[in-house]
């Protein structure tokens, strides 16, 4: 019998998700746009949820991960910090992992 290898992988404190693939592409995504509003749009979520996302990480890892400029004239931006880069690279080591895992299992089939 043919089949596919499926999994979800993600991060959690005290049974909350810190990260998963979604939050990772927010991330990835604010530090492309310099920018949450442009960032959430792109991912088809309004911005009071990918705030939410970003403050509820945030006070999980007890952290800031994103910085923010307030709008103006020039209008507002947000950029990572380094936590948030670590954050991200340690992520991305992780699912690489499971991919490895993945590919496998699936040879042994």
């Amino acid at each position: 019998m043919r089949y596919q290898i499926k999994y979800k992988v993600w991060l959690e404190k005290d049974g909350e998700i810190i990260m998963g693939l979604g939050r990772e592409k927010l991330l990835k995504e604010i530090e492309k746009k310099g920018s949450i509003s442009k960032a959430a749009k792109e991912l088809g979520i309004s911005y009071k949820k990918a705030w939410s996302f970003l403050k509820a990480m945030e006070k999980r890892l007890g952290t800031k991960l994103v910085e923010t400029k307030r709008g103006g004239e020039k209008g507002g931006g947000a950029v990572l910090t380094k936590e948030a880069k670590e954050l991200i690279k340690e992520f991305e080591k992780l699912v690489k992992r499971f991919e490895g895992v993945k590919k496998r299992a699936e040879k042994n089939e």
